[in-house]
């Protein structure tokens, strides 16, 4: 079992597509990134010296487009400062929450060819992060 996650494992993504699939969802997205990008050889990035958080805004530049089309908004947003409750060691750059119409628009963005070139720069930015789906509640006053 590792320690650190960047792409869904096979018995989790089944579990997601298991859900229902016409229904809005939130994507909570939590990151730490590399210092250094990691790209594959070859790559038109490889070896330019890019942070990984750079490679992550090049994620977002190109993936943006994408996830705009399906219907994809960003919600909620923002940078870490200290765990309350976990462990002290759990350390995230950043955080958001992505907002899709229902699954189908999560899978439509994923399955673009231009995606697909685009998921190489979070790849390479990221050394750990968290993918959870929620399904939205109710905001409101208080916690129940």
């Amino acid at each position: 079992m590792s320690d650190t996650y960047i792409d869904p494992s096979p018995a989790n993504f089944q579990s997601f597509k298991d859900l229902p699939r016409d229904e809005p969802i939130h994507m909570l997205n939590l990151l730490q990134y590399r210092e250094l990008a990691e790209y594959p050889e070859g790559h038109e990035h490889h070896g330019n010296g890019w942070s990984g958080r750079r490679a992550y805004e090049e994620y977002g530049k190109t993936s943006g487009p994408i996830f705009r089309r399906v219907g994809g908004e960003i919600v909620w947003r923002g940078a870490f400062q200290t765990v309350v409750t976990g462990p002290e060691a759990m350390q995230w750059h950043d955080g958001f929450v992505a907002q899709y119409p229902n699954s189908g628009a999560f899978f439509e963005m994923i399955k673009d060819p231009d995606y697909q070139l685009a998921v190489v720069n979070r790849t390479a930015a990221l050394v750990d992060s968290r993918l959870v789906r929620f399904k939205p509640g109710k905001a409101g006053e208080g916690f129940g």
